[in-house]
């Protein structure tokens, strides 16, 4: 029984001294010829421990290599000695610290503007740099090398000299790779993909440079497009004489549909009538990216709004395409405008669209007789129009659009009974998303509208409010010859499917029809959730008119969901 007590005991003790010796850790300290700055210490960033012999060893080999990037680049490791169980001591040779370099370059290989990228002294021979900053700057040339075709070119500095005063020369060196271009193009995944979208939207084409960077963001154009999107990011292949690029889609639901419908029998009339709103979205249906709009609104009283629009871009595989669309408004037994437009656009690049036009207005008056002060008249109106867009996308599932630029510009005529009166007609939207972070963003939009003439009549009037105007007002309720909206919005995004807003929209319109010059602003907050069913939009909103005191009546509740199938 003793001999086991005596064998325990000197097994704890073992085990004891075992795990101390394999938990004590090392130290290592630095010494020079002369003294280390401390800007140095602290720039090696030196761990406070090891916990072993190896990794010791291994941070000491690196300091060798930090150091030369610092500028000690006739910094040698003399010595590694170990003063006791657990300390050792570094001893180095650092020698001269170099501040700058001359790097001496060829015109022919960079322009004075990408060399502005990464140093501020340039002359048509050299440009310095500062030490420290020779990795990253060496990295960023050869990326425009990269993107010039040059796949494979890399970028080192050669043929050193000292030039005294604590500074350094070198030339610079290109090892040029061979000159790559998009030979071809496979699509995996979505092969009946539309390639005009490849072509014209997105700026993918056989024949032009190599440049993964573009291809990256080249996918992310199509990202936005939402009826497809990326698999993983696009691949090349490369042969002896030959690139090729794989691109891997998938197809996306991308149909939108909502809306609410009712039935009612008018109690004066006995006929049928409808109220509510329907709005339909066909999105590449038949994989040629064509667009078919339905959009239905009736509160069943005051006023039928009532669009169809068909899309149909990239005719015969070129930039040119086709839309037509037709508007029909009802406002209760007053008048009813219809619109006929016909557009051909020009895809102009990835951004931006251009095209030009014809729109035409019909409005008849529907009152039974002409009441004093409410100048209604039947008139027929037609516009040459033309004008553009331009849109930024970005890769965010709520907010796909960071930066959106419409404008549109019409001249022509209105008959009105044997008269005709010139007028020229303008409208633009602009909208952007300033991202502070991840879940914090501001978003400005401005739409304005203006029709210059010499008369006006009230059914070819702008009309606007509602929810995509100005919120806290009535869908369509105002009239103006002239209006001017900015919407304000501070979002606050909790994931990639809620988000928090608020509501500051601020107005201003014309109507020369009774002279009335008016602000109007209206205050509130939104929600917005990604469901299984699409994403609902909530907001609400107390619009409000100059010079008008706050009334909680204003309030108006707004909402919209959009369903994708």
């Amino acid at each position: 029984m003793k001999n086991n007590c005596t064998l325990f005991l000197l097994l704890n003790i073992y085990t004891c001294f075992f795990f101390g010796i394999q938990a004590q850790e090392l130290s290592l300290s630095l010494k020079a010829e002369k003294e280390i700055p401390e800007g140095v210490v602290d720039s090696l960033q030196l761990p406070a421990s090891y916990k072993d012999f190896i990794s010791l060893k291994n941070e000491t080999d690196t300091l060798h290599l930090k150091l030369q990037r610092m500028g000690f680049i006739e910094s040698e490791l003399l010595q590694l000695k170990k003063e006791n169980d657990s300390s050792y001591t570094a001893a180095f040779f650092l020698g001269r610290k170099y501040n700058n370099i001359k790097v001496y370059y060829s015109e022919k290989d960079f322009s004075k503007k990408e060399l502005q990228h990464v140093a501020s002294q340039i002359d048509s021979s050299y440009f310095i740099l500062p030490f420290e900053t020779i990795p990253t700057a060496l990295r960023k040339l050869t990326a425009y090398r990269n993107a010039k075709g040059n796949a494979f070119a890399r970028v080192r500095l050669t043929a050193f000299n000292n030039t005294g005063a604590g500074n350094l020369s070198a030339t610079l060196l290109i090892e040029n790779g061979k000159l790559r271009t998009v030979d071809s193009i496979v699509l995996k995944g979505y092969e009946k993909f539309p390639k005009s979208y490849l072509k014209y939207y997105a700026g993918v084409r056989k024949g032009k440079l190599f440049d993964q960077k573009k291809l990256l963001a080249q996918n992310e154009n199509l990202n936005s497009l939402g009826f497809v999107s990326s698999i993983k990011p696009p691949e090349a292949l490369f042969r002896e004489d030959s690139t090729t690029v794989y691109f891997y889609l998938e197809k996306e639901e991308n149909n939108l549909f909502d809306g609410i419908l009712g039935f009612a029998t008018d109690e004066e009339s006995q006929k049928l009538t409808f109220n509510g709103y329907l709005n339909l979205e066909l999105n590449n249906n038949l994989n040629y990216g064509e667009q078919l709009l339905i959009n239905y609104k009736s509160d069943g009283e005051k006023q039928i709004n009532f669009k169809t629009k068909l899309t149909l871009p990239y005719l015969f595989s070129s930039p040119f395409g086709l839309s037509g669309e037709l508007m029909i408004f009802k406002r209760d037994s007053t008048f009813i405008t219809t619109e006929q437009q016909l557009r051909s656009t020009y895809q102009l690049d990835t951004r931006s669209t251009l095209y030009v036009g014809y729109k035409g207005y019909e409005s008849s008056n529907l009152l039974d007789e002409v009441i004093a002060g409410i100048p209604i008249e039947d008139f027929t109106s037609r516009f040459f129009i033309f004008g553009g867009n331009y849109k930024k996308p970005q890769n965010r599932k709520l907010f796909p659009v960071k930066t959106a630029i419409y404008l549109d510009m019409g001249i022509g005529s209105r008959k009105q009974k044997s008269e005709s009166e010139d007028q020229i007609g303008f409208t633009s939207v602009i909208s952007n998303i300033f991202n502070l972070n991840y879940r914090n963003s501001l978003f400005v939009q401005n739409s304005t509208s203006a029709l210059f003439s010499d008369s006006y009549l009230i059914n070819e009037l702008f009309r606007f409010g509602g929810i995509n105007s100005i919120r806290g007002f009535d869908e369509n309720s105002i009239d103006a010859s002239l209006f001017s909206v900015l919407n304000t919005e501070y979002r606050y995004q909790f994931n990639d499917g809620v988000y928090l807003h608020s509501i500051i929209d601020v107005g201003y319109f014309e109507n020369q029809t009774i002279s009335l010059k008016e602000k109007i602003y209206s205050f509130g907050l939104g929600l917005g959730l990604n469901t299984k069913a699409g994403i609902f939009r909530f907001n609400i909103a107390n619009g409000n008119r100059q010079n008008t005191p706050f009334n909680l009546t204003n309030t108006k509740v707004h909402i919209s969901i959009s369903s994708k199938f």
